[in-house]
């Protein structure tokens, strides 16, 4: 009895601090740290922070990496500013570099509740620091055409709409002082889509052929979002793909420490946060050298680069060459993402139980198509789950009703036997034997179950489909906490009533103990989304119904 109490106690503490430790945010970094020596004995002029190292060849012993101070966030330059509208966009795209300065995501509200404006995902403003840049930097210090994310762009007209068009194509183009060299940047927007084709037309009217990179980055600050639950956290940072489908985490703190350098072929760099991301992603069969780096190391507010550079391009003379990209800029949408480029839906972070979570998450977003309510079908999905695992449920409950049944004869033994704990052992272990009672039956089926409602968890965590969702009555975003604390109190008193069928603990500190998780796990989801509230509660009340049918057929037995 002691020891299935003592079990099933591991268990709840087991998913308290899993649970727990998702909510903590990592420790913050100290930013002053100190700036690697420069060993380069070329002019640090030549090099500045904020570009990429060209890539290394295979005979070179040591890595060009630029270490002089950048530019702070203040010395960004602006140019005149594109403004572009489609039916998931606003951008805005500087002629300074064609960068991207500013993405708001219309379909996206900032909180259904308190501010209907479209989330800002990039920006170029003080304190959200966050845009995309791409370059060309030459092969050779003798080039005169390197036109880097630094260089004026000439465009056509400064407003565009996507309109009811099939595609908005917005070009750029740079040409160089003797008129010898243009570089033409298109970005290319469609109907409905977060993925924006960006090619580079690179003409080449001079005499000697050009050799070079071309480069794409994301530059942004470290900046919790603001709309996130204190108690609530998820990976915020960079991420790249390796081999195959794998990928790997850079941490801030990481890039602080070194800078960043791997190989591969395709693949793609991303920015995630919770819910959204940007990401490059180049051609499948492309030479990739990825690099972060940090700008202006010791300041209150480094910027943080994550990029990837081309294997040299060679243009001929009067020749042409164009080099095609994709960007993505939005929510983490599995069903978009996943043909964009492989592992790419890795960026859905469900941590080292995906093997699990992909195949709740798939479940959910099926039962959502057909009842076409994410609060229903989270109560459906439980039900599902709750049917798959009925018989060990039933095992569990079928064991806890025995002990149940024959507790006063348990206390008894214990009171006969109170100072020889030999005794009592012995005694209640023929007692178990006799009623044909497993004293850990009803702690296996729990067990086995806490990876399933772990994975859940991260599943209703990280859809982006569950933010701003829509339940009903005044649950109206499944994704905030429950303003009225309704769901998690429902949650609280379920759990009281499971405790009462259950076999009360001889030990009376253990008693107190069980007696208090209900009004600690009360507390605790009063900060949880209310779709994982709502999980739990469903869950309660079916194992509520379940375990009382159960205890009263054996107990009339």
């Amino acid at each position: 009895m002691d020891t299935q109490r003592l079990i099933l106690f591991a268990a709840f503490m087991l998913v308290s601090i899993s649970l727990w430790q998702s909510w903590q945010p990592p420790q913050t970094q100290d930013n002053k740290v100190a700036v690697p020596n420069n060993t380069d004995s070329k002019p640090q002029s030549e090099n500045r922070d904020d570009m990429p190292s060209l890539p290394v060849s295979n005979n070179s012993d040591t890595e060009n990496q630029a270490t002089v101070s950048i530019e702070p966030e203040k010395k960004i330059q602006s140019g005149r500013r594109l403004h572009v509208k489609t039916d998931v966009f606003n951008i805005e795209i500087d002629t300074i570099g064609g960068d991207i300065r500013r993405v708001a995501l219309l379909d996206y509200p900032v909180n259904v509740n308190t501010d209907p404006s479209p989330v800002i995902l990039m920006n170029d403003k003080s304190g959200l620091f966050y845009i995309s840049q791409t370059g060309l930097l030459a092969a050779s210090k003798d080039s005169p055409y390197a036109p880097d994310h630094k260089v004026q762009y000439q465009a056509e007209k400064l407003n565009y709409e996507l309109g009811s068009n099939e595609q908005l194509i917005i070009p750029l183009t740079w040409t160089s002082a003797d008129g010898q060299f243009t570089l033409t940047k298109t970005f290319i927007f469609q109907p409905g889509k977060y993925e924006i084709k960006v090619e580079h037309k690179i003409t080449n009217n001079s005499d000697l052929a050009w050799k070079g990179y071309l480069y794409r980055q994301f530059q942004r600050i470290n900046v919790e979002d603001k709309n996130k639950s204190k108690f609530i956290h998820t990976y915020t940072g960079a991420m790249v793909s390796k081999d195959g489908d794998g990928f790997e985490k850079i941490k801030f703190k990481d890039m602080l420490e070194k800078d960043f350098h791997s190989s591969n072929v395709g693949g793609w760099i991303s920015f995630i946060q919770h819910y959204f991301m940007s990401v490059w992603i180049p051609p499948k069969e492309s030479k990739e050298n990825y690099y972060s780096r940090v700008t202006d190391r010791n300041s209150a507010n480094p910027h943080y680069i994550i990029g990837t550079i081309t294997s040299e391009k060679v243009v001929n003379p009067k020749q042409t060459l164009i080099l095609k990209d994709s960007l993505f800029i939005g929510p983490k949408l599995q069903e978009h993402i996943n043909d964009l480029a492989v592992g790419l839906d890795s960026t859905v972070d469900y941590g080292f139980l995906s093997v699990i979570a992909h195949p709740i998450y798939w479940l959910l977003t099926f039962i959502q198509g057909i009842v076409g309510n994410w609060g229903v079908s989270i109560i459906l999905l439980t039900m599902v789950i709750k049917g798959l695992f009925y018989k060990l449920s039933e095992a569990s409950y079928k064991s806890m009703a025995h002990m149940r049944k024959v507790a006063p004869r348990l206390k008894s033994i214990q009171e006969q036997h109170k100072d020889n704990s030999g005794e009592k052992n012995k005694a209640m272990m023929e007692l178990y034997k006799k009623e044909k009672i497993n004293p850990l039956g009803g702690c296996l089926p729990i067990v086995v179950q806490i990876p399933v409602f772990i994975s859940l968890y991260w599943v209703l965590l990280e859809s982006v489909e569950m933010r701003q969702a829509d339940f009903m009555l005044w649950i109206n975003n499944l994704s905030a906490p429950d303003p009225y604390y309704i769901l998690p109190l429902i949650m609280g008193i379920s759990m009281f009533v499971q405790q009462k069928l259950n076999p009360a603990p001889m030990d009376p500190v253990q008693a107190k103990v069980m007696m208090a998780l209900p009004f600690i796990f009360t507390v605790f989801f009063s900060f949880f989304p209310s779709g994982l509230v709502l999980y739990w509660v469903v869950n309660n009340l079916l194992s509520i119904t379940q375990q009382w049918y159960i205890t009263k057929k054996i107990e009339n037995a």
